[in-house]
């Protein structure tokens, strides 16, 4: 049988199962809403206020007004409820419920929140992915649930096998469908700079932070398609994958090594600070 999905919906602690939304709510109509993955391990959440600080963010930058007490609670209260150790919560801030479909939002709408936790191991995984050209939105910086490009080019490439995409927009590469991206070229480990097409990765910051405290250096610039095809090594961040080493990019000539030294001094210092 399966295990109910604990959740919270405006306030309320239920099943999932149980949480009724409206058709209205603008979150269905028009991804009016922005939301974060806030991970934990050992049952103590990773990088818990850069992820609130994000979703404020995303928030301000919709004009929405939250209520940034409440979402913590909600959100600790989520890690503290669930059987797990490890895992993650999704939570989600939408602007409201409109009364009928409509493009322009009524006025003074009652914000809408919901969030569920689930259990998650953090497991070294190798990825398959493919490029693809970048069709979304001019806002990446935001995190919005409007993934409809990302949605369209993961599944493009879920036909050819692989996990995952590494977008670029005119051969300049931004981040992969859902995760940002690292490479090393001639020794030196490198990552797209952020811009308005790139969100700003938690798991991004908190790596190339530690690195610094190490001593290894990361260049952040423009680099292009080529670059990504004579790297010597490449992998994926995110808040679930930690850090995912790329073993084949299906449709970009290249020779990865999925246990470079670099990828793999830089996945000790990872998991040494955060996920141990």
């Amino acid at each position: 049988m399966k295990t109910p999905v604990k959740g919270v919906f405006n306030g309320a602690f239920d099943t999932v199962d149980n949480i009724k939304i409206s058709p209205f709510s603008r979150a269905y109509t028009f991804s009016d809403s922005v939301y974060e993955v806030v991970p934990f391990f050992n049952s103590s959440a990773i990088a818990f206020n850069d992820h609130i600080k994000r979703l404020e963010f995303s928030a301000n930058q919709l004009s929405m007004d939250v209520d940034l007490e409440k979402i913590v609670f909600e959100i600790n209260s989520l890690i503290k409820s669930s059987e797990f150790e490890n895992g993650y919560v999704y939570y989600q801030v939408t602007r409201g419920v409109d009364s009928i479909r409509s493009h322009m939002h009524e006025p003074e709408l009652a914000i809408e929140t919901f969030g569920y936790v689930k259990a998650h191991l953090f497991e070294w995984k190798p990825v398959k992915v493919s490029v693809c050209d970048d069709i979304r939105w001019g806002r990446c910086d935001i995190k919005s649930t409007s993934l409809l490009g990302n949605v369209m080019s993961m599944n493009a490439a879920k036909l050819d096998n692989c996990d995952e995409v590494i977008m670029h927009k005119d051969n300049l590469l931004t981040e992969a469908g859902a995760s940002n991206l690292f490479f090393v070229k001639d020794n030196s480990i490198c990552t797209p700079a952020l811009n308005g097409n790139i969100l700003p990765g938690i798991t991004r910051a908190l790596l190339i932070n530690e690195l610094k405290n190490h001593d290894i250096k990361v260049t952040e610039d423009d680099f292009r398609l080529d670059d990504l095809s004579h790297a010597s090594c490449a992998w994926l961040t995110s808040s679930t994958k930690g850090l995912a080493p790329i073993s084949q990019i299906s449709n970009l000539e290249s020779n990865l090594d999925i246990y470079h030294p670099l990828y793999k001094k830089s996945e000790e210092i990872f998991n040494k600070k955060f996920l141990s």
